[in-house]
C-alpha cells in the first residue's frame, strides 16, 4: 500500500506527524474513501439522517412553528386591533369636522343675523337722528323766518317814518320851507300806493 506524507512531514521525521492512521487491530488506514461516501456505513448513515430528521421535525413541530404561529396571530390580532382603531379615530375625526362645520355654518348665521341686527339698529338710530335733526332745522327755519318777517315787519314799518323824516329833510334843505308830518305822510302813502 501506498502511503502520502505531506512535504513538511518528510522534511522534519523527528515531529511524528504522519497521514496513516492506525486501527485498534494494528491496521494502518491510510487511504480510502470518504466516510460519509462509504458504501459500507449507509445503512447507518440513513438511520441517523432519519433519527436527527425526525427530532428536527419534532423540535419544528412543536417548538419553533407553534412560536411562528403565535407571533403571526399576535401581529394579525395586534393589526387587526391598530385597524379597528384607526377606523374608529378616522369616525371619530369625520364626526368632528362634521360638529365643526354645523357649528361654523350656525356661527355664520348668528354672525349674519347680529350683522343684520345691528344693520338695523345702525339704519334706525340713522333715521331717528336724521328726522331729529330734520325737525331742528325745520325749527331754526321758522323761527328764523319768524324773525326775519318780524325784522321785515319792523323795517316796513320804520321805512314809513324813515322816509317821513328823510322827505322832511330833503324838503327842508332842497325848498327851504317846513312841511308837517300829516303832509308828509299823506304824500308817502299816495306814493306808495296804499
Amino acid at each position: 500500500m501506498f502511503v502520502v506524507t505531506p512535504a513538511y512531514a518528510q522534511s522534519n521525521p523527528t515531529e511524528g506527524t504522519n497521514s496513516e492512521t492506525v486501527a485498534p487491530g494494528g491496521e494502518t488506514h491510510g487511504g480510502g474513501a470518504f466516510p460519509p461516501f462509504d458504501s459500507s456505513t449507509y445503512a447507518s448513515q440513513l438511520l441517523w439522517l432519519a433519527i436527527t430528521f425526525g427530532l428536527f421535525y419534532l423540535f419544528m413541530s412543536r417548538v419553533i412553528v407553534p412560536r411562528i404561529g403565535g407571533i403571526l396571530e399576535h401581529r394579525r390580532d395586534r393589526i387587526a386591533q391598530d385597524l379597528d382603531e384607526a377606523n374608529r379615530l378616522k369616525e371619530e375625526a369625520d364626526a368632528a369636522i362634521a360638529a365643526y362645520e354645523q357649528e361654523l355654518a350656525e356661527a355664520r348665521k348668528k354672525a349674519s343675523a347680529i350683522a343684520e341686527t345691528a344693520r338695523e339698529k345702525a339704519k334706525a338710530a340713522a333715521e331717528a337722528e336724521r328726522t331729529k335733526t330734520e325737525a331742528e332745522l325745520n325749527a331754526k327755519m321758522m323761527d328764523a323766518e319768524k324773525s326775519i318777517l318780524a325784522i321785515k315787519d319792523k323795517a316796513l314799518a320804520e321805512v314809513d317814518t324813515i322816509a317821513e323824516e328823510t322827505a322832511t329833510d330833503v324838503v327842508k334843505h332842497l325848498l327851504g320851507g317846513s312841511v308837517t308830518k300829516a303832509e308828509v305822510a299823506a304824500a308817502i302813502r299816495a306814493a306808495s300806493g296804499k
